[in-house]
């Protein structure tokens, strides 16, 4: 449409007509629900929630092992000893992740872990999973 044909009659705000059809054409197209013109995903959700399958994304650089917390330290920090290293090893200082902290998981001496470790220090680690 040219502005010859919209003209200015009937500004509103100090806005135009032409800035009216505008505005209406993103109302009608927020109004659809964000769907595209392709209808090729049908089931948007998937299946639900009790037939979907956990599937966790691999990760590059980091090395997961299993532990247990000998220590329990000040903020939300733990000592936790590889299974399956050596006596010698010094205990690994553990963090927890942001998963279980957002979820409250409760993390006791004793517990068994799943460890992630950086490759870049092998005496520092996030806590990602805690075993029943």
């Amino acid at each position: 449409m040219s502005s010859s044909a919209l003209g200015m009659i009937g500004t509103r705000y100090g806005r135009s007509n032409r800035m009216a059809v505008v505005l209406f054409a993103k109302k009608a197209a927020r109004g659809s629900g964000g769907q595209r013109n392709n209808n090729n995903n049908k089931n948007k959700n998937g299946p639900p929630p009790e037939q979907r399958e956990r599937v966790r994304k691999p990760k590059d650089d980091v090395i997961e092992v299993e532990g247990v917390v000998l220590e329990s330290l000040p903020n939300a920090m733990f000592r936790c000893a590889i299974d399956g290293a050596a006596s010698s090893q010094a205990p690994v200082l553990a963090t927890i992740s942001g998963k279980i902290r957002k979820n409250f998981v409760k993390i006791l001496v004793g517990d068994k872990v799943s460890i992630e470790l950086s490759p870049y220090d092998l005496t520092r680690g996030r806590i990602t999973f805690r075993y029943r």
